[in-house]
């Protein structure tokens, strides 16, 4: 999350951050790092330095772990991220949206496509060997044939990982007054589903796998990170708006910077806005869910042994009716999304909610 106007609080919020962590701090070994929720390159490499050393402290990181910062093209330098790789940041994800400035402009971006293109080949120089693109479809008034030369221009880039998202609108953005005045269509959703299925065809034929509805990667770069949640591993947040999930109970920090700043500064630390106990039908239910985001789906088995359920029988409605939509494909093994459900995945997902 971003907050306009407040660089003189980083300081403050760096400390608050740092007292966050040492409140959690268990000692237990992590596996992934992930510095994002807005402009994390904003900050200093000093302050990176003084954060990687925080977590250090208070835990302890595995020898390859995957450490990942987001940036937007035209906040970094070459400088700046070599130093960034040097405190063991050994992954960046770069939001470059698209290659288009046209685009770029009516998506409210500050850069320009050029700055995209010199902010992946800095990363290159930098160091960083694993490298993720976040790219946009669906974009009113994008041709096929202007999609197709975008993602041909991508995967000639190199990146070991892209990120794929369908465009929504905000409802402040530059496209949405674009579209209220006429100047550009409004979304159309099967050119969107277009764009993705011809994304699957262009980047599998180039050497990436999809392994998750919105994500693609080289073999063995898949996002450790993310996998955590969609395996509906343990994970902590922290900072303004941070959430976690940790022994069964669903948190999330306020997202109130103020309130947040003035816990930590007044030594009471309790940030949590929200706490949910998750039961076992739900922990179920969401075990099911992310587990269909990734194209390999739910090992059947796997479920049954950790849940002891049937869970064949547990939804034999859903997935008959599911499978009669071609949305899902099942057998006694596994269950998996089918292409058609990977883009009517919500579809998919709210059947398996608790009733």
């Amino acid at each position: 999350m971003s907050y306009a106007g407040h660089n003189s609080d980083i300081p403050i919020y760096i400390n608050a951050v740092k007292r966050e962590l040492a409140i959690n701090a268990t000692g237990q070994r992590i596996k992934s790092i992930y510095f994002g929720g807005g402009t994390p390159s904003l900050l200093t490499v000093a302050q990176l330095d003084d954060l990687m050393c925080a977590v250090r402290s208070n835990f302890a990181l595995d020898g390859s772990a995957e450490v990942t910062i987001e940036a937007n093209p035209g906040t970094i330098d070459g400088e700046y991220l070599s130093v960034v790789r040097s405190l063991g940041i050994n992954r960046i994800n770069l939001g470059i949206q698209s290659l288009d400035d046209k685009e770029l402009k009516l998506l409210g971006r500050i850069h320009t496509a050029e700055e995209g293109r010199e902010a992946l080949q800095l990363a290159k120089e930098a160091g960083f060997d694993n490298i993720n693109l976040d790219v946009i479809y669906g974009v009113p008034g994008r041709t096929m044939s202007q999609w197709r030369h975008m993602l041909q221009e991508v995967v000639s880039l190199t990146p070991q990982h892209l990120s794929l998202y369908p465009l929504t609108l905000e409802g402040d953005e530059p496209l949405c007054g674009a579209i209220s005045r006429g100047d550009v269509g409004e979304l159309d959703v099967d050119e969107t589903a277009d764009q993705y299925e011809v994304a699957e065809q262009i980047l599998t034929s180039h050497g990436y796998t999809h392994y998750e509805i919105s994500n693609w990667a080289r073999k063995r770069y898949e996002c450790k990170h993310n996998m955590a949640y969609w395996l509906g591993r343990s994970y902590l947040g922290v900072g303004v708006a941070a959430h976690s999930y940790m022994d069964g109970c669903r948190y999330a920090n306020t997202p109130d910077l103020d309130a947040y700043l003035a816990a930590f500064t007044s030594h009471v630390g309790n940030v949590r806005e929200m706490e949910e106990q998750i039961g076992p039908e739900l922990k179920l239910s969401e075990a099911v869910i992310l587990g269909l985001r990734l194209t390999r789906g739910i090992d059947v088995g796997d479920i049954n042994s950790r849940f002891n359920v049937d869970l064949l029988y547990q939804y034999r409605d859903q997935l008959e009716e599911l499978v009669a939509l071609e949305l899902v494909e099942c057998n006694t093994k596994d269950i998996k999304l089918t292409p058609r459900g990977r883009l009517l995945g919500n579809e998919v997902f709210w059947r398996f909610l608790p009733k």
